[in-house]
């Protein structure tokens, strides 16, 4: 597998039911089944797609991993001389392979490797590692167990499907036979059109399009009742953001999870429609099925709960590792549990989530994770978005800094100092705050911490002196 054969399934049993709708086109399963075959005999053992959203391109990426096939997913909006770079190793990799292949639009064997998954890293060509079919067999049964996917469901995911989590979510719905959408490119008023007219019950989206999505559609009337399930992933979710998604999807559970396209799924949790969330804590709920979770030193030793340490997970959904850019540490092993070396705890079972070890300030011999900081700060009213940072200190070593993009009305260094008082420990607490015109961010939308203090260093006009 991954989901060719369910495919055949849904074809047979519910031919003229929708399958997919992009970007205003629309193939039932039949139809998406014969177009599919069609393309199986002319499509190479290792093909790498770099397409725009559209039907054509969920056609083609369904023939490109049938039998033995493996695909490559590359992002359009990479420059040519990168995706150029990325193709030539690809083909580079397939000729170090035997693929055995046949024109039957069917899965291949469980344990052979479908998917060459991209994922940036600290070199300007993004590492290279492969998924089997099996392990995205075993991510599509937990996570449709978890989420409660459902065949009446309609999922939109107005992502790019270049991007791991909406080519997931297509895939996901391809295997659970439920129709999925999408949009040619993200547009706010689409996505308001789709939830409005086409049934839409399920969103699959990162952060800041929820944030769009709800704000606007809170302020132009837009009728999210219809809405039953929301799954973000990318960043915990900040108060501003859910407080505005609980307003306009009413009747939705709201999903965060944390996963790495190396691991797949890990932890994740769900708020009901009208349960009160916890504001401002680095919780990110229990293990998905299937998943064990463990916080290990550095040298593998497992750590008790409320220390911090790798978040080390074992599950059968975890990659086979690295084609490329493998550097001892993007992806290591103890004993059968992997980790991709991010920071956390666990909590009576509960799966804390701290961040990069990279991202560590260590002030005043205190280690204290920015990421923390931040969700705290997002919790505090008048604070829109928040982002922290370790300043050289020649007393502390670093002392911890903090921005903020105020919301309407402002918000003062007291103000944020009294939010902080009751869900942040006072040794992780700002000693200076800044009130920012804008978030410091990277060509490619990441927030920047260096570019915080770059800003600062340089008295930038975007950068306000809030005091301590």
């Amino acid at each position: 597998m991954p989901f060719l054969n369910k495919l055949q399934r849904w074809a047979a049993e519910r031919p003229h039911d929708t399958a997919v709708v992009i970007a205003g086109r629309r193939l039932d399963w039949a139809q998406f089944r014969d177009e599919a075959a069609s393309l199986v005999a002319e499509t190479k053992s290792v093909a790498a797609l770099c397409e725009p959203n559209s039907i054509g391109f969920a056609v083609k990426f369904a023939a490109a991993v049938a039998g033995g096939r493996q695909c490559a997913v590359l992002d359009p909006a990479w420059p040519v001389l990168l995706q150029e770079e990325i193709v030539h190793r690809v083909h580079a990799a397939a000729q170090a392979v035997a693929v055995a292949t046949d024109d039957a639009l069917e899965d291949g064997p469980g344990d052979s490797p479908f998917l060459i998954g991209l994922t940036s890293g600290t070199t300007a060509v993004p590492k290279a590692f492969t998924r089997s079919r099996r392990s995205w067999k075993e991510s599509f049964e937990a996570s449709i167990e978890f989420f409660g996917l459902r065949q009446d469901d309609v999922t939109l995911a107005p992502g790019p499907l270049a991007a791991s989590l909406n080519l997931y979510a297509l895939a996901e719905c391809l295997y659970a036979g439920s129709e999925f959408q999408t949009l040619e490119t993200f547009d706010v008023g689409n996505v308001h059109s789709a939830i409005t007219h086409d049934r839409v019950t399920r969103l699959v989206l990162v952060p800041t399009m929820l944030r769009m999505l709800s704000e606007r559609g809170l302020t132009g009337c837009v009728d999210a009742s219809g809405v039953r399930t929301i799954i973000c992933a990318g960043s915990k979710l900040d108060a501003r953001t859910l407080e505005a998604a609980r307003r306009w999807a009413p009747n939705a559970t709201i999903y965060e999870y944390y996963g790495a396209s190396e691991l797949s799924f890990v932890s994740g949790a769900g708020l009901p429609a009208g349960a009160a969330p916890a504001l401002g804590g680095t919780g990110i709920g229990r293990p998905f099925p299937g998943v064990a979770v463990q916080i290990m030193d550095d040298g593998g030793s497992p750590l008790p709960d409320g220390q911090p340490g790798n978040i080390c997970v074992r599950s059968a959904m975890v990659s086979n590792g690295y084609l490329w850019g493998d550097d001892g540490e993007a992806l290591r092993s103890f004993d059968g549990w992997f980790t991709v070396g991010d920071q956390g705890y666990l909590d009576a079972g509960e799966l804390h989530i701290l961040g990069r070890r990279s991202d560590m300030i260590l002030t005043s011999g205190k280690n204290v994770y920015p990421h923390e900081v931040e969700l705290a700060l997002g919790a505090v009213p008048g604070v829109a978005a928040a982002v922290a940072a370790g300043m050289p200190d020649d007393l502390r070593g670093q002392r911890v800094v903090a921005g903020v993009v105020p919301s309407h009305g402002g918000v003062t260094a007291t103000q944020l100092r009294a939010g902080l008082a009751d869900i942040l420990a006072r040794d992780k607490r700002p000693l200076q705050f800044y009130a920012l015109a804008e978030l410091p961010v990277t060509d490619r939308g990441k927030v920047s911490r260096s570019l915080l203090l770059d800003w600062i260093d340089a008295r930038d006009a975007r950068v306000r002196s809030l005091g301590t």
